[in-house]
């Protein structure tokens, strides 16, 4: 893994107005690119005919250590980062956030682009994707996957104690493993939040991959190992 860009030289290039593509232009029907939302350097998939956007918002740290060309150098093994190309395949303009990113400047940057905009956190992003909405971001929807939904959940930080009230909620799909043994988003938090919001959530139950290393992790049932597709056709496919 990369080592991560210095804070300066990251500021740098968002102040200095860079945009650099990853692919040859030609070559592929969209290209990666690294643009500057919110101060922070992410990174941008744009279609030529997108037809609605998606704000990935990977879990763990959160940092996904985005080079300068498009490329990215952390989290790689991240559900919504490995999979970040699949939505772009599906006609979604797509932007994978860093944990530093506004989610509010993110939704706004990505509606310039094309509405609706769907914003899908997965683990650890599913907080900081509450944190955004309760801040004031405004997304048309939100996909919540392997989420800290409840404090059922396992987590004393979870969606429902950021948001205090399902009011500010939007539209929103909860995509959970049947056998997620993270102990932060076991599945027995999944039928609270559903109840608390009041109508604003529906959850889809997913089963069956494989396990493997710390049940946090990505390939383990909690990062949906194995089932990357179904993932992305449900969360891309919910606008």
């Amino acid at each position: 893994m990369a080592a991560r860009l210095p804070i300066s030289r990251s500021r740098a290039v968002c102040l200095g107005l860079t945009i650099a593509l990853s692919l040859f232009a030609g070559t592929m029907a969209f290209a990666d690119e690294t643009v500057c939302v919110g101060g922070s350097q992410v990174v941008l998939i744009k279609p030529k005919a997108a037809h609605a956007s998606v704000i990935l918002m990977p879990g763990g740290s959160g940092a996904i250590q985005a080079g300068d060309h498009g490329d990215i150098h952390g989290l790689n093994g991240n559900q919504l980062v490995r999979t970040r190309h699949a939505y772009a395949a599906r006609g979604l303009a797509v932007l994978v956030v860093d944990a530093g990113t506004d989610l509010g400047s993110a939704v706004k940057y990505m509606a310039a682009i094309k509405r609706p905009v769907t914003v899908i956190a997965t683990s650890r992003g599913t907080i900081r994707a509450a944190q955004g909405i309760a801040g004031g971001a405004r997304p048309d929807a939100l996909v919540l996957t392997s989420g800290l939904l409840s404090p059922a959940s396992g987590s004393g930080q979870n969606v429902m104690s950021i948001l205090g009230s399902p009011s500010a909620l939007p539209r929103t799909l909860v995509i959970h493993h049947r056998q997620d043994s993270c102990n932060v988003t076991l599945p027995a938090g999944v039928d609270p939040f559903i109840k608390w919001s009041a109508g604003r959530a529906r959850v889809r139950w997913v089963s069956g991959g494989t396990s493997t290393g710390p049940a946090c992790e990505a390939r383990a049932y909690h990062g949906f190992n194995g089932l990357d597709g179904q993932i992305v056709g449900m969360a891309g496919g919910f606008h």
